[in-house]
């Protein structure tokens, strides 16, 4: 989605004659442009925001067939061997919906990804951000979500990104429409969420033992 269910973020200005979601594509590719992205390809539905009932034409109102038909034509014409979704665990609704649509395309495409991984938020990290957000600001809403974060137990792959902070940084700035939950934190445990990434590895199936440090098959 474009990202069009919230706000603009205060202090940032939307130009007469657009909307937030204009606004909002032209900063994703702005980011994904700064970070060597060779595209990018929006599929159409609507930000269904966080709660309610999915609106027509949101993405958590379509059907996971059709979602999940979307994306699997997506892998079908760009042929890749490894592709990675959000595993959810930030709550947010449309995160998960479009994990169970990718899960399923994969299953259901002609072109076969080598490999398939869940990109996941910590879970320790993730209380301390709601540790932090509960002693600033009492009423913000992802306090009501419940756990959040994806379990250490479950987490397959870690991938030192360290040395890729400050372009990451500069990305995030991009967005200028939208508050960046990093924005929330303190600076090093912002450090800690930008300095490494963490997946689950679905296919093929991690069974435990020794984490990787590269995705699957290997990138080096």
């Amino acid at each position: 989605t474009r990202g069009e269910g919230g706000s603009p973020a205060p202090g940032s200005t939307i130009t007469p004659g657009r909307s937030l979601a204009d606004v909002r594509e032209s900063e994703l590719r702005a980011a994904a442009q700064l970070l060597g992205a060779s595209a990018v390809h929006l599929l159409g539905w609507i930000d269904s925001g966080m709660d309610g009932d999915p609106a027509a034409g949101t993405l958590c109102a379509a059907p996971l067939d059709d979602v999940a038909g979307r994306v699997a034509a997506a892998i079908d014409d760009l042929c890749p061997h490894i592709v990675v979704t959000l595993d959810g665990s930030d709550g947010h609704r449309d995160h998960i919906h479009l994990r169970d649509a990718t899960l399923a395309a994969v299953e259901r495409s002609t072109w076969q990804v080598a490999g398939v991984y869940l990109h996941c938020l910590p879970q320790a990290l993730m209380r301390e951000w709601v540790d932090e957000l509960r002693r600033a600001q009492p009423e913000a809403p992802y306090l009501a979500l419940g756990e959040l974060g994806t379990p250490p137990e479950a987490i397959s792959t870690v991938i030192d990104t360290s040395a890729l902070i400050d372009v990451r940084e500069r990305a995030i700035a991009l967005h200028a429409t939208q508050t960046s939950p990093y924005e929330q934190m303190s600076r090093s445990l912002r450090r800690e969420f930008l300095s490494a990434e963490r997946l689950i590895r679905v296919r093929p199936p991690w069974t435990g033992g020794v984490r990787e440090t590269e995705l699957w098959p290997c990138t080096t």
